[in-house]
């Protein structure tokens, strides 16, 4: 909130100066920032939703600019206050749709009605907290065809790559997901081909930092748990 009210307060104390400013070109924006800020890759500018600041689009980040480049708004997001929607999320949303028919959907494990009209993938670990809680909520969900893929993040769960491994040598994995995350199952050791350095990989270039993360079908990300079943599914329908 105190960083809402910041962005807020200056766009109040700055509006004159950007109404007398003379806008440049969003390319002649875009190449000042870079002079002054190298390491930031800009990869496109256009205005935004208030006038008189302009977007940067950065890899997967947006930040905001004025009419000069002089100044960014490095966090924070522009809400319409009549709509109460978050203008920033959906542009964030946009920017960081996956293209679905890239996932290989042959690493992941499968579940759920296989002719549902949602499609859900989720990068979860097997002893990350917040991904539990989403199987739970999977658990009884009707009407969504999930592909799991084993994402253990070593770093905060040191144990969760031998689970993760265990997990896919099973017989029947998804059964064994369900009783590692839910029954508090130990899957013991296994050992056998599977794809979790690819999956790692995958992550990486996708730039998944956390767990879960879910993509719906048209491409869309949320990272974290939703609140509800009612949420994820409301979530999955909107286009």
């Amino acid at each position: 909130m105190h960083r809402i009210l910041a962005i807020v307060s200056l766009l109040l104390f700055s509006g004159c100066q950007y109404a007398t400013k003379t806008p440049q070109s969003n390319e002649a924006i875009a190449q000042h920032i870079q002079q002054a800020i190298p390491e930031l890759s800009i990869s496109a500018v256009r205005p935004a939703p208030i006038s008189g600041l302009y977007e940067v689009q950065a890899g997967k980040n947006i930040y905001y600019a004025d009419a000069e480049g002089r100044h960014l708004i490095v966090s924070g997001h522009i809400i319409d206050t009549k709509t109460h929607q978050d203008l920033t999320g959906q542009r964030l949303e946009e920017i960081n749709r996956i293209d679905w028919s890239q996932l290989p959907l042959d690493k992941a494990i499968i579940s759920g009605d296989p002719n549902a009209p949602l499609k859900l993938a989720v990068f979860t670990d097997p002893d990350c907290p917040f991904c539990k809680r989403l199987e739970s909520m999977l658990k009884d969900a009707k009407g969504i065809r999930v592909y799991t893929f084993l994402y253990p993040l070593a770093q905060l769960h040191p144990d969760a790559p031998r689970k993760a491994q265990a997990i896919w040598c099973s017989k029947e994995r998804h059964r064994t997901l369900v009783r590692t995350m839910l029954d508090g199952v130990d899957p013991g050791h296994a050992t056998c081909e599977n794809p979790l350095d690819d999956i790692a990989q995958l992550g990486n270039k996708l730039g998944i930092g956390g767990t879960p993360t879910l993509i719906s079908g048209d491409g869309r990300r949320l990272a974290g748990a939703p609140r509800s079943l009612d949420a994820l599914l409301n979530w999955l329908k909107r286009q």
